[in-house]
């Protein structure tokens, strides 16, 4: 407790010097005791200057998963990320919030890791999660919604991170048809969201939504059959960029998302949806579960955030998620 307390007076006082009189009285601890705070805040990776007379101010902190540091970004929300639990390695944040849906835990949970071991994408795909590289979170949500309300969650979910990067990069991403963020022709995130439905109502017990932005992989980070088409913040941009003040602009968008899907309020989403829908006047590949391919051009995407196109034999079709993949003509997008 005197760590994070200590750590929360250094942040409040914005760079300048707090002497450690004035910590160990405020805190109501010994000097040795706020010396081995400081100590312990050195080795998690925080830089903190001490000078004789003056005391302490932190300097820099760690590009770090932890709660401390997300919530010195985040701020009040509404309901998503009121509780929030970080953890340094999991199999999967979406597993875990699972489990934590089975217990009991309160809406609007988010679960975070610093490495993910068993990451998963749509369709069972894996999503390779490399310690210290990505931001990987869950929220798990109990909206009092029938199911068939919740379909558009994981388009909805696609324009909330393209929010989040904009806000903290200055850079919107694109979204490849269903829910992939993209950025440079290549995707930069990975969205996954699975219902747990009670079996004799069909009422729903939870929802849970999985985002894995890339964020600070190099090119050789990634296995040689992702690198073709994957990138990352760092790699797209040039230069680092936070994960915890990402994690946390995600926590926002996901917050004003939930009130959205509770009030019914989509049409801002679908608007943003259509305008950064990298496929649309383009010619696509609808690739079916069985491998089979069809070219197509897309043309709309429609009020349910399904894709229309229209086939090589000229029939307008809607596609929607889960049916088909949806790949360019030669290469990821394009």
């Amino acid at each position: 407790m005197s760590r994070g307390t200590v750590l929360e007076l250094l942040r409040g006082g914005q760079g300048a010097f707090l002497s450690g009189e004035e910590l160990s009285r405020r805190l109501g601890l010994s000097r040795a005791a706020v010396w081995k705070a400081v100590d312990a805040l050195r080795r998690e990776g925080y830089v903190i200057e001490a000078r004789t007379g003056l005391g302490y101010r932190l300097t820099a902190a760690p590009d770090a998963m932890t709660e401390a540091e997300i919530r010195s970004f985040l701020g009040r929300t509404a309901v998503v990320g009121r509780d929030l639990r970080c953890f340094e390695e999991l199999d999967s944040t979406n597993i875990r919030a699972k489990g934590l849906g089975m217990e009991g835990a309160p809406d609007g949970t988010v679960v975070t890791a610093d490495l993910q071991t068993a990451g998963r994408g749509r369709m069972d795909r894996s999503f390779q999660s490399p310690r210290g590289k990505g931001v990987y979170l869950t929220a798990l949500l109990r909206p009092n919604l029938p199911p068939e309300r919740l379909l558009p969650v994981t388009a909805m979910a696609g324009v909330a991170v393209c929010g989040a990067v904009e806000e903290l990069c200055g850079v919107r991403p694109g979204l490849k048809w269903p829910n992939d963020p993209v950025l440079g022709g290549k995707k930069l995130c990975g969205i996954l969201t699975e219902l747990s439905l009670e079996g004799e109502t069909g009422r729903v017990q939870y929802l849970v939504l999985g985002i894995g932005v890339n964020v600070g992989q190099r090119l050789e980070d990634f296995s040689p059959e992702v690198a073709e088409m994957a990138t990352s913040l760092s790699i797209a941009l040039g230069r680092p960029v936070s994960r915890p003040a990402l994690a946390a602009a995600e926590i926002r968008a996901l917050d004003r998302l939930y009130a959205d899907l509770l009030a019914g309020n989509l049409a801002p989403y679908l608007a943003a949806y259509r305008r950064d829908c990298v496929n649309l006047g383009k010619s696509v590949q609808l690739i079916s579960p069985d491998g089979s391919r069809e070219t197509a051009q897309a043309l709309d995407v429609d009020n349910d955030f399904s894709l229309v196109v229209r086939t090589a034999a000229g029939e307008i079709r809607t596609v929607r998620s889960g049916e088909v993949s949806v790949r360019g003509m030669y290469g990821y997008i394009e």
